[in-house]
């Protein structure tokens, strides 16, 4: 999916501020999952959390203000409590990388202890668009 760079979005410079890049891969995950079927919320619902517990952006090329760019999201990778997401965001005008990341995810209860994926889940992000599809 595609996100148009506001002038809000922009810092002194006229580049996109380098926080956007991460809120940005958060949408991309969010519209991941909407696009499997699901949404943060329902997975919520079902008693799951995924705080982040790390994150990681490299910048190779400024976004500017009005810029298209796409965000490519995939699974990098899933274990038993964790799961890795991949990033890239892409100028949707020719094509160029701008910049990649990831950010890895713990699965939490109700109870604030890590948990194992509920299968639903489990065999929502088997079916996600893997990491190969969005490396960095």
């Amino acid at each position: 999916f595609a996100i148009r760079v506001r002038y809000a979005d922009t810092d002194q410079m006229g580049f996109a501020y380098y926080a956007n890049y991460l809120r940005w891969f958060e949408i991309g995950r969010a519209e991941m999952l909407r696009s499997l079927g699901t949404s943060y919320r329902e997975v919520e619902a079902s008693g799951i959390a995924l705080p982040v517990v790390a994150a990681s952006c490299r910048y190779l090329k400024p976004a500017r203000y009005d810029d298209l760019v796409a965000v490519e999201t995939a699974v990098a990778g899933f274990r038993r409590a964790s799961v890795r997401f991949q990033y890239r965001i892409v100028c949707e005008l020719d094509g160029e990388l701008l910049a990649y990341g990831h950010t890895e995810h713990c699965f939490l209860g109700r109870d604030g202890k890590p948990a194992r994926a509920p299968e639903s889940l489990a065999r929502l992000l088997e079916r996600a668009p893997q990491a190969g599809a969005a490396g960095g």
